[in-house]
């Protein structure tokens, strides 16, 4: 008789509870497809006493995490704790060392940890699997490792946090600024106990992290990650974009070039015809190129009870059927660190400024593109002040160098007041 797969789960908030949930009500049709019964047998977290709304009874528990990684009753250690230190780090650490294979949703732990974990894990001829750590219900670990198996990646793309997604368009629908939507989107949970997590582009980085070691072969390098948030976009450049035919929203982009390994998470101009322009709300998406499958698109809940447990359960019935695929897709010693690039791939820009409403202000500023190789697309210029102007410019593709260059010119020009804004158009 085939033995079980027997879990213990370190965690029982949203995520943890969703995993009890799937566990419970689909015991039958779990065995059915992985050929073997899925049990749980033991869990761990902060509060034995909760009332959690599921039934817990049946189970054995630890009050330590750690202790749970090391029981000898277990197959898989889920940890769905969270934080990159610590419990969920040690737990981790132990499971590894004690002959379990782990699945984990937690994306800062292995974005910042996960070479040297999967090296342990590999070592030890055990497993770790994260497919809930990257856009919740969308299985895009999977998309990679298995089904784009034999394309060279060329780019990855997407929206990967939903909250700053729900801000961008809550901020264009409502015509409400940023401040208004962050402090309703905080009201309402939306936002990670340090909002900046989410706003900051962090939790979002994290995860591009972990998919562009996937997609290129590459260490995780977190650290290397260009890195800017939502909190300088403005409800005028949700307009003014909107009026030429773009959409804001935070994307995450990864590829390699001739100078290495670009990987940014920024707010970013997308075509709002465009499926990540046309995405709304909470909704993740995510966008994978191959030299030979060209172009897919992966859209879904990027978090949540039901999509999270479901990536979860995802990783535990592949285990459960013998699956057994390297942490990144391919052995972790074989991940070659990568050569960070700057923003090597040359985009055009959207500009926005205030000129000093003068004769010939409009010439200097062009002139201090034209010196960086800049030309312009589009420019248009919108009610003024009796002694501003407001002007946006759609250039034609540059590199952030050049770019960089005139936006410090344009202090000496004389003409240009407060800090200009600029933000990438990204070809989609």
């Amino acid at each position: 008789m085939t033995t079980p797969l027997r879990l213990g789960i370190a965690g029982l908030g949203t995520v943890g509870v969703g995993i009890v949930r799937i566990v419970q009500k689909h015991a039958a049709l779990l065995e059915l497809r992985a050929g073997r019964a899925v049990e749980i047998v033991a869990v761990s977290a902060r509060s034995k006493t909760k009332d959690r709304g599921v039934d817990l009874s049946g189970y054995a528990w630890e009050d330590d995490p750690v202790t749970l990684a090391k029981r000898a009753d277990i197959d898989v250690f889920i940890e769905v704790m969270g934080g990159h230190e610590g419990p969920a780090k040690d737990a981790a650490e132990a499971a590894i060392a004690n002959g379990k294979d782990v699945v984990s949703a937690n994306k800062a732990l292995l974005a910042i940890h996960g070479q040297a974990l999967a090296e342990a894990a590999e070592a030890a001829g055990h497993l770790i699997r994260f497919e809930a750590a990257v856009a919740g219900g969308i299985p895009v670990v999977k998309a990679l490792t298995e089904g784009l198996a034999g394309n060279e990646i060329t780019r990855v793309m997407g929206v990967m946090n939903g909250s700053c997604n729900y801000i961008l368009t809550r901020m264009e629908d409502a015509g409400l600024s940023y401040e208004a939507v962050f402090d309703e989107a905080n009201a309402l949970g939306y936002l990670e106990a340090d909002p900046e997590l989410d706003v900051g582009g962090i939790d979002a980085a994290h995860k591009l992290a972990l998919l562009a070691s996937i997609a290129f072969g590459t260490q995780v390098d977190f650290d290397a990650v260009e890195l800017e948030g939502i909190g300088s976009v403005t409800i005028d450049d949700i307009h003014q974009a909107a009026d030429m035919g773009y959409k804001i929203k935070l994307l995450g982009v990864a590829q390699m070039t001739g100078r290495g390994l670009e990987q940014r998470m920024s707010p970013c101009l997308v075509p709002d015809t465009s499926p990540l322009g046309q995405l709304a709300g909470g909704t993740n998406m995510i966008v994978l190129e191959g030299d030979a499958v060209s172009q897919i698109v992966l859209r879904g809940p990027g978090a949540g009870e039901g999509p999270t447990a479901s990536a979860i359960m995802g990783d535990v019935m592949d285990i459960a059927r013998g699956l057994r695929i390297s942490t990144f897709g391919q052995p972790a010693k074989t991940l070659r660190k990568a050569r960070a690039a700057r923003a090597a791939v040359s985009a055009p820009y959207y500009l926005r400024m205030q000129l000093i409403d003068k004769p010939g202000a409009l010439a200097k500023v062009a002139h201090a593109l034209g010196e960086a190789g800049i030309s312009i697309d589009r420019m248009r210029q919108y009610d003024h002040t009796d002694t501003t102007a407001p002007v946006l410019i759609v250039t034609h593709k540059t590199t952030r160098t050049a770019l960089d260059e005139a936006l410090a010119d344009f202090k000496s020009t004389g003409v240009v007041t407060g800090d200009p804004v600029a933000i990438r158009i990204e070809a989609v």
